[in-house]
């Protein structure tokens, strides 16, 4: 437990964008050729990474904040849960609704999860590869 201001302090370091699974992916992303825009604000939820030409948006989730069930990085605050249970949850609900939303507008949607470019970067970022490969031969683009 922390006073308020230690926490306020913690709290003030958590950063939204630029988070070091976003740079990892990014720059990964980028070596491998493709190229892409950030944080565009046209689209639902503001995808993190966005691939105009493949017609992919990425997110680079935090396990904690959108509450990845079954990830040794999440578990249910034991503090202050009046004010944080409902709002991890509206982060989920949100999530499932921006996911929704693009795939209704001929979005694929891809989500990286921090857990997994802890356990293993390589694997899952060639996966994330082939994915969008396939995506693009599948859409003849």
């Amino acid at each position: 437990m922390f006073d308020p201001q230690k926490r306020s302090e913690i709290m003030s370091h958590i950063r939204s964008k630029d988070t070091k699974g976003e740079l990892l992916v990014r720059k990964y992303l980028h070596r491998m050729g493709f190229r892409f825009r950030l944080q565009d604000a046209r689209l639902p939820g503001k995808p993190d990474i966005v691939l105009p030409k493949y017609k992919c948006v990425v997110f680079i989730h935090g396990c904690f904040w959108h509450a990845h069930q079954g990830c040794k990085y999440y578990r249910d605050p034991k503090s202050n849960t009046d004010y944080w249970i409902p709002k991890i949850q509206k982060n989920v609900e949100r999530d499932k609704q921006v996911v929704s939303d693009l795939a209704l507008m001929g979005w694929k949607v891809e989500i990286v999860w921090e857990c997994e470019l802890k356990k293993d970067a390589e694997t899952r970022l060639n996966n994330l590869v082939s994915s969008l490969i396939y995506n693009l031969t599948v859409n003849n683009i």
